[in-house]
C-alpha cells in the first residue's frame, strides 16, 4: 500500500515544519489528527482542509465538524474523504486552516510517495523542525500565565488613569474642581481694583 508524505509549514511561521505519513486509504481526518498531534494543539475544533493550485489558492473545501451552514451546502466532511481521490498531482497541495475561532493557517503539501513499511504504523510523524507557536486566545494559557499576562498588559496605574476618564462617580471631583476655578477667578476679580491702569495693561500684555 502507497504511503503519502506531507511537508506541513504555518503560513505565518515558515521556520517551523512537520512531514507526516498516511495511508493513501486514510482520511483527511486521519491527516488532521497526525498534524495536530505534531504540534501538541487540540484536534478536536472545527478546521477544513482545500483543494489548492499551485499559487495555494483554495478549491473545495473539505471540512471536520462545520457549521450547519456549510452542511446545508453540501460540504465534504473529512471523515468520509479519503486522500487518495484527492490525489491528482505529485506534489499535490493542500490549503489548511485549522481552528476557524483562533485560525492557524497551513501549507499542506505532498512531496514523497513511499511503500508501506512493515511493522510500522500509520499515520505517524516523521520528521519535526521549530517549536509551533502557542495557540492564540488567553482561555489556553495556564491561569498563572494568564494572570501574568494580564498583569503585565495593564498595569495598575493604566486602570486608575482609566477609572478617571469614566462617567459617573467622578463627575462629583470634577464639579469641586469647577467650584475651585469659580472661586479663584472671584478672587482674581476682588483684587484687580487694587491695581492701577498700568499695572492692568501690563497684565494683560
Amino acid at each position: 500500500m502507497a504511503i503519502y508524505r506531507f511537508r506541513v509549514i504555518f503560513e505565518d511561521y515558515d521556520e517551523v515544519l512537520r512531514e507526516v505519513d498516511v495511508l493513501s486509504t486514510h482520511t483527511f481526518l486521519h491527516l488532521h489528527k497526525i498534524i495536530q498531534q505534531s504540534t501538541g494543539y487540540n484536534a478536536e475544533v472545527p478546521s477544513s482542509f482545500y483543494i489548492s493550485n499551485e499559487q495555494w489558492m483554495k478549491g473545495e473545501e473539505i471540512a471536520y465538524l462545520p457549521t450547519e451552514r456549510k452542511l446545508e451546502r453540501g460540504v465534504l466532511l473529512m471523515e468520509n474523504a479519503k486522500l487518495s481521490r484527492y490525489i491528482d498531482d505529485p506534489h499535490q497541495k493542500f490549503y489548511y486552516t485549522y481552528n476557524f475561532d483562533r485560525p492557524f493557517d497551513f501549507h499542506v503539501q505532498l512531496i514523497k510517495i513511499l511503500k508501506e513499511e512493515s511493522g510500522k504504523s500509520y499515520p505517524s510523524v516523521f520528521k519535526t523542525v521549530g517549536t509551533a507557536p502557542k495557540p492564540f486566545g488567553s482561555s489556553v494559557l495556564p491561569a498563572a500565565d494568564a494572570a501574568e499576562s494580564e498583569e503585565k498588559d495593564y498595569p495598575k496605574e493604566e486602570f486608575d488613569f482609566l477609572n478617571e476618564m469614566e462617567y459617573g462617580t467622578d463627575d462629583t471631583e470634577d464639579m469641586d474642581l469647577m467650584d475651585d476655578e469659580e472661586s479663584s477667578e472671584s478672587e482674581n476679580d476682588d483684587f484687580s481694583g487694587e491695581f492701577g491702569d498700568n499695572d492692568k495693561y501690563e497684565e494683560d500684555y
